[in-house]
């Protein structure tokens, strides 16, 4: 999806916004100018704190790292637990009983 299709599913948000979110790297297209289902969310995000929420600027980097941070020790924790299901039911209980508190 091109910018002008990106901005245009969203109220009140210009072409020159996508572009300077980009050049914030608050965006990382892959492929340059298309933009991806994962980048209209975030940009979906970050429309929202922006226009909805009423959030200044500078808050929105913070925001995106706190996130990104979310999401990536999502993951971790998901491999975690494909590793710890592909071990044996005595290996299994062990971690479980170890993770009691």
């Amino acid at each position: 999806m091109r910018i002008a299709a990106v901005a245009a599913l969203f109220d009140g948000l210009r072409e020159a916004d996508v572009v300077a979110w980009v050049e914030r790297g608050w965006i990382r297209p892959e492929d340059g100018p298309v933009f991806h289902d994962i980048d209209v969310a975030r940009i979906r995000l970050i429309h929202e704190l922006l226009f909805r929420m009423d959030l200044r600027e500078d808050a929105v980097p913070l925001i995106l790292s706190l996130l990104d941070q979310v999401y990536m020790l999502r993951g971790s924790l998901q491999a975690v637990m494909g590793a710890i299901e592909g071990q044996p039911p005595a290996v299994r209980a062990a971690i479980l009983a170890g993770l009691r508190i």
